[in-house]
């Protein structure tokens, strides 16, 4: 099994950039791991206190879930991958079922942040993108995705994701093996990584 980590921040073109490397692979040789999946669970919390929770910070994540579960297909055991709402801003009753299989993908803002997740991974990619063009696209994604005014992205990318992607995901691009600027747009370093990747399942 080879285990690819790949961070970046919001809007950079992580989901694209896999997505790219993804399409052209045989479907049962890899799997994603969004660690989006993995934010905490929130039963018990009223709507208005979920809404101020702080997605962008470390602690936002279940990450001993995470990691078991990375464990579990580095051994072979399939796991029940969990599904999050950001609607709900809660995790999903659903659950998705991933069996162990030769590549797996973890891509996640801070897919890099934890020592004990790095130590899992055989390959770590930190996926850049200019600041204003990240913000482009995240006015993008949540206005239609996840019911909010172009106002309240840019307060909420002043306030909350630029500060958090300075203290917590950009320190983490040391810890990358491979730095990939331009996002999604960089299909030469797509390409590379497509081709690296063929390798390592037809050696």
């Amino acid at each position: 099994m080879y285990i690819i980590g790949i961070a970046g921040g919001t809007g950079s073109g992580k989901t694209t950039v896999v997505r790219k490397i993804v399409e052209t692979l045989p479907k049962t040789k890899v799997a994603v791991i969004p660690q989006d999946s993995y934010y905490n669970c929130n039963d018990g919390i009223p709507m208005e206190e979920r809404r101020k929770i702080n997605f962008d910070h470390p602690n936002a994540f279940d990450w001993e879930l995470l990691i078991s579960q990375i464990n579990d297909l580095r051994e072979g055991r399939a796991i029940e991958q969990p599904t999050y709402s950001y609607l709900e801003c809660n995790r999903m009753p659903e659950t998705i079922h991933i069996d162990p299989c030769e590549v797996i993908i973890i891509e996640g803002i801070m897919a890099l942040c934890r020592e004990e997740l790095r130590q899992l991974m055989d390959l770590k990619i930190f996926v850049d993108a200019d600041p204003d063009d990240r913000l482009m696209r995240v006015i993008s994604r949540d206005m239609a995705e996840r019911g909010r005014t172009a106002q309240m992205v840019m307060d909420r990318y002043v306030d909350v994701l630029k500060p958090m992607h300075l203290e917590f995901i950009e320190p983490t691009k040391r810890y990358a093996d491979l730095i990939i600027p331009q996002g999604g747009n960089n299909q030469r370093a797509i390409d590379i990584m497509r081709t690296y990747i063929i390798h390592r399942l037809h050696p």
